[in-house]
């Protein structure tokens, strides 16, 4: 065991892990990495140890786990796929906590989502329910962090309606678009999650950015800052989805799911609480307007290259 304090990150070679990673970095931890992707590009260089997440065996994974003080769990997946399915996702996750238990783990700061429940007819936020239960019970310290949408230079949602922005004539929102939703910056949520390392007590963050929208008027906006603005029109959900499904088709991703269109449309990912995260979501697509929806960025192209650095595809 070093005198300086072990910490384990989910996920350090992809999106919210890697921002979480590089706080931790900065404030002098050793860190390592539990992932999927062992032979992704590192970062990191030799900073950061990895450790394949053997989910098929838990003691080789609580072996991983032996010097960490602080888990931090950002792992999780988008919707259900061939390669990957939210019921996998939970019983991973669940086998993950136990391991950390078993190692003797202090603390797990968990990435959840906001509005989850055990009793939503939507597996994504039932799925992130059942893990904070599996949480609860395992008896270790906890935080538990609620972002909505994040937004970061490795964005899928925020990237891909510029994108349709810049490649459509109009765009199509659903029904009327007036669902809200309160993106936090990845790094602001990065802090919130090792901040929470340091604590004891167990507690639920909402972890929310300063800005509400509509979807509508986000859709608006990041149209404004990158100089095109487009007529938006309401579509019929249905309608709305099969659109999307034509546009995945012709870049060979999932656009977007019926799943995530019935969670914004029940304005699931709105709490009213105060922000957590400092960094508006305006101000960041102003200072990256030059770029931002150049490129697709495609959840199917980082799940099925493990080498690549992770970023826009």
């Amino acid at each position: 065991m070093t005198d300086r304090l072990t910490h384990a990150v989910t996920g350090a070679f992809g999106y919210s892990g890697k921002y979480i990673a590089q706080r931790l970095v900065d404030r002098g931890h050793n860190v390592i990495t539990l992932t999927n992707s062992p032979h992704r590009a590192n970062p990191f260089g030799e900073t950061i140890r990895a450790y394949p997440f053997n989910f098929d065996n838990p003691h080789k994974l609580a072996e991983s786990l032996q010097e960490v003080s602080v888990l931090y769990n950002t792992y999780w997946v988008r919707f259900n796929h061939e390669l990957f399915t939210h019921a996998n996702a939970v019983r991973n996750t669940v086998t993950l906590f136990s391991a950390a238990k078993a190692a003797g783990v202090r603390r797990i700061v968990h990435v959840s989502i906001t509005n989850p429940s055990l009793d939503s007819h939507l597996e994504y936020f039932r799925g992130k329910a059942q893990l904070e239960e599996a949480l609860k019970v395992t008896g270790l310290s906890y935080a538990i962090l609620r972002p909505t949408v994040l937004f970061g230079k490795e964005d899928i949602l925020i990237n891909n309606i510029a994108w349709a922005l810049r490649r459509l004539p109009v765009f199509g929102v659903f029904s009327d678009g007036h669902y809200r939703l309160q993106p936090i910056y990845v790094d602001d949520l990065a802090e919130i999650a090792v901040d929470q390392g340091d604590k004891e007590e167990n507690l639920v963050v909402n972890a929310i950015g300063p800005e509400t929208f509509t979807y509508r008027g986000l859709v608006e906006r990041i149209g404004e800052i990158i100089g095109k603005q487009r007529p938006i029109i309401p579509l019929p959900p249905r309608l709305g989805y099969w659109a999307s499904v034509v546009i995945g088709k012709l870049v060979d991703d999932v656009f977007i799911t019926r799943e995530e269109i019935d969670g914004l449309m029940a304005d699931l990912l709105y709490v009213d609480s105060p922000p957590a995260g400092r960094t508006r979501l305006t101000d960041w697509v102003k200072e990256h307007a030059d770029w931002l929806g150049r490129r697709y960025a495609s959840e199917l192209a980082r799940r099925r290259d493990r080498s690549s650095e992770y970023g826009i595809v």
